[in-house]
């Protein structure tokens, strides 16, 4: 099928990539002449695994190609991809200049039946707002559809997530549309959902408010497990084991990042609003969130006794999440620059997010590896669940490094290797580790 995807950025990128890969003919048009040149070479704007060698190899295949010409790319089209974004304005309401624009190029270069499927999250009744906008500038006659198929992708798993997908939610009004969509993504052979468009774009914007409140949940219940003495580690798994709840997203730690989560959160909240709804519930979690950054930062404070000035942090991890570079409100940002007001100095490394933060974070020393940051370190804080952290030689570690003193966000570690390892050891939920006096061999 010839597809066009409009708006390469992160979502685009990755749908148009992995459309080609399923067999589909895809056109990625972007305004953006410069990221479109590099896309063109296979050079991608963002990390994401496996995403680099799919570009390449199907652009040598024929499948894929990149474009400034939005209009020419929906001419060539029989079904069309938006995935623009809609950042956030500070009144909370979604910006809709890119995807006004890119509808007016679509109206230029309609000239007969086409599908147009929402991909990015959007808020509700935008199918209904692109219905009647379009109907306003298609010529005469011409006749479309519009869908919702939200994507489902998380960074750093994101080719994996499109093309093993949990399940394809399709928001359509019309057959004609659903039988299109359900032919484009049978390949997958995932389940699928059909529904109304407004439904499908609500089911987007509440997956990510429901994970985002199950995160705030179990770090206000690590919050009580510090105060009473009980194991996070215990209580989740145990919330866990029930079938209704799912162990997933029950890690205590500092708390979600990205774009997807707060985003999505704050544009749910003023969906309510619109409606005099109270969401009250999902206000809570944000708050409960950017407390959890702020607790951190007091968590190092009084470890190393309530006097940061002067003293040197280790900060292991940067990204908001692993397999990406994506710094987009990450915890470690707030957490970075709290412990530079305090007056304290700052090592980092971080496997992919380094050249990122170096523009938000100029005044930190960046460091090849885990161990070069912690030289000189008072404390080493664990800020991103990286495999390189997780596994790290504690032997060249002590080696290379006389700091004593680990504060955990991620709870990568057991407290108790960590206290026979001769570490003091704080992490989140559980009771702070004393380090043994006559440690055990690594």
């Amino acid at each position: 099928m010839k597809i066009a995807v409009i708006g390469s950025g992160y979502v685009g990128t990755v749908t148009g990539t992995c459309l080609a890969e399923m067999g589909h003919h895809v056109v990625c048009a972007d305004v953006k002449a410069g990221r479109m040149r590099n896309l063109q070479e296979g050079k991608v704007h963002f990390y994401e695994e496996a995403l680099e060698p799919l570009i390449r190899g199907n652009r040598e295949e024929g499948r894929l190609e990149f474009t400034t010409d939005i209009v020419q790319a929906v001419c060539n089209s029989e079904v069309i991809f938006l995935c623009i974004g809609t950042p956030l304005l500070p009144s909370g309401k979604p910006d809709f200049s890119s995807l006004s624009a890119a509808v007016k190029s679509i109206a230029e270069g309609i000239d007969g039946y086409r599908l147009i499927i929402e991909k990015s999250t959007l808020p509700i009744k935008t199918g209904e707002w692109l219905q009647s906008l379009l109907q306003e500038q298609v010529p005469v006659g011409i006749e479309f559809d519009i869908a919702a198929v939200p994507q489902f992708l998380r960074e750093g798993h994101a080719v994996n997530d499109f093309m093993h997908p949990d399940r394809i939610i399709v928001g359509a009004e019309s057959k004609r549309a659903i039988d299109t969509i359900v032919e484009i993504y049978r390949p997958l052979n995932a389940p699928i959902l059909v529904t109304d468009t407004n439904s499908a774009e609500l089911i987007k914007h509440a997956t990510n408010a429901f994970l985002a409140t199950k995160i705030s949940f179990i770090n206000s219940i690590a919050q009580i497990c510090e105060k009473t003495g009980a194991d996070i580690t215990s209580v989740a798994r145990g919330l866990g084991l029930d079938h209704r709840i799912g162990q997933e997203y029950l890690n205590a730690g500092i708390g979600y990042g990205g774009i997807f989560f707060p985003k999505d959160l704050n544009s749910l909240i003023n969906i309510a609003e619109d409606y005099h709804l109270n969401l009250d519930l999902l206000k809570q979690v944000d708050i409960i969130n950017r407390y959890q950054r702020i607790s951190f930062i007091e968590k190092i404070d009084e470890a190393l006794g309530k006097n940061l000035s002067g003293k040197t942090i280790a900060i292991w991890g940067i990204a908001y999440r692993p397999h990406t570079d994506d710094l987009r409100d990450t915890p470690s940002l707030t957490i970075v620059r709290g412990l530079e007001k305090r007056g304290a100095k700052i090592r980092a490394y971080d496997p992919l997010a380094m050249e990122q933060a170096k523009e938000l974070l100029p005044d930190i020393t960046y460091c090849q590896s885990p161990y070069e940051a912690a030289q000189g370190a008072d404390a080493i804080a664990i800020l991103t669940e990286w495999d390189d952290f997780a596994y790290v030689n504690f032997l060249r570690l002590r080696q290379e490094s006389d700091c004593r003193l680990i504060v955990d966000g991620r709870n990568l570690f057991n407290p108790e290797r960590m206290r026979n390892l001769g570490y003091t050891y704080v992490s989140i939920g559980r009771r702070k580790i004393l380090a043994e006096k006559s440690p055990l061999k690594v």
